[in-house]
């Protein structure tokens, strides 16, 4: 009978102190990895603001001399080729009242589209709503401002009107606004919506009341972005409004300038004094955007905190 001898210990086993160094090891792995994709997001952000600050500076460097008082209080009623004055009073009331026009067609109905893509939708109908807001989404503009031409303008008589341009421009805006609404929709927790339920609350007060203000901040994001989406669209004013050099206060009736429009017609000419008027105006768009895009938010903000 052979007697055995168990080993002192057993050589199976991880080594004393292996399963903490294996730890550190993952974490320091799982630093540089960190580090390394941190890095790279900056790099691309950085990258990306590049051309965006490079098209901002320079177009304010262009523009800003000639932003005086006088460019944003007249018209270019009256201005000749080579006159130094003129400015662009008509076409920033020309675009803020189509933008106008086109925010209150275009955000209601997004906002109802989305709601009931996400809240009501369900089935073939739902789908087909979203593969119609997809195609709208590739529309380019100049087929925008083709339809109100075919439809208001020519169809019906009504003429050119910055009326005319404003539904040319909620067409653009509109699935902007319903897309961008869809998604915050869906981020806000369902269990917001439960809780709601549960208390007695009808779905139609829910979405008002809870939905809605947790939502508005992005909302507010996308329906800006369809703004600034389309206040700077230039093919659907050609075919719309047309153009004027005169103040025209009245959107409904006659043909009315815009600051698309006016940049446009400024930069085709071979003097440089009204290039230089077409980079002023390119920064008069630039700081309305600006400025519509801050109220909004702020807006936003109050409203959030008031629901809160």
């Amino acid at each position: 009978m052979t007697a055995t001898t168990t080993p002192p210990f057993d050589t199976s086993a991880p080594p004393p102190g292996g399963l903490l160094s294996n730890r550190s090891g993952n974490g320091r792995r799982r630093g540089v990895v960190n580090a390394v994709a941190c890095t790279g997001l900056g790099l691309a952000v950085l990258i990306a603001l590049i051309p965006l600050v490079a098209v901002l500076g320079y177009t304010i460097s262009k523009g800003a001399r000639v932003v005086t008082v006088n460019f944003l209080t007249h018209s270019m009623r009256g201005v000749g080729p080579l006159d130094r004055g003129g400015g662009a009073y008509h076409a920033i009331l020309g675009t803020l009242e189509q933008v106008a026009i086109a925010s209150i067609l275009a955000v209601p109905i997004g906002l109802l589209v989305a709601i009931y893509i996400v809240e009501y939708g369900r089935g073939p109908l739902r789908s087909a709503v979203r593969f119609l807001v997809d195609v709208m989404t590739g529309i380019p503009s100049i087929v925008a401002g083709l339809f109100i031409f075919a439809f208001w303008v020519l169809g019906l008589g009504q003429g050119f009107s910055g009326l005319a341009a404003g539904f040319a421009l909620a067409v653009l805006m509109l699935p902007v606004v319903v897309r961008s609404a869809e998604e915050m929709l869906k981020l806000v927790p369902d269990s917001l919506r439960e809780a709601s339920f549960a208390l007695g609350v009808p779905r139609w007060r829910t979405i008002i009341s809870v939905v809605l203000p947790t939502a508005s901040a992005g909302i507010t994001t996308g329906v800006m972005l369809a703004v600034a989406r389309v206040s700077g669209e230039t093919a659907p004013l050609l075919l719309t409004a047309f153009g004027f050099d005169a103040i025209r206060t009245s959107p409904f009736k006659g043909s009315q300038s815009g600051l698309p429009l006016f940049v446009f017609n400024q930069a085709s000419s071979a003097f440089d004094v009204a290039v230089r008027r077409a980079w002023a105006g390119a920064v008069t768009l630039i700081a309305i955007v600006l400025v519509l895009t801050v109220l909004a938010r702020f807006v936003a903000g109050r409203n959030r905190l008031e629901v809160n």
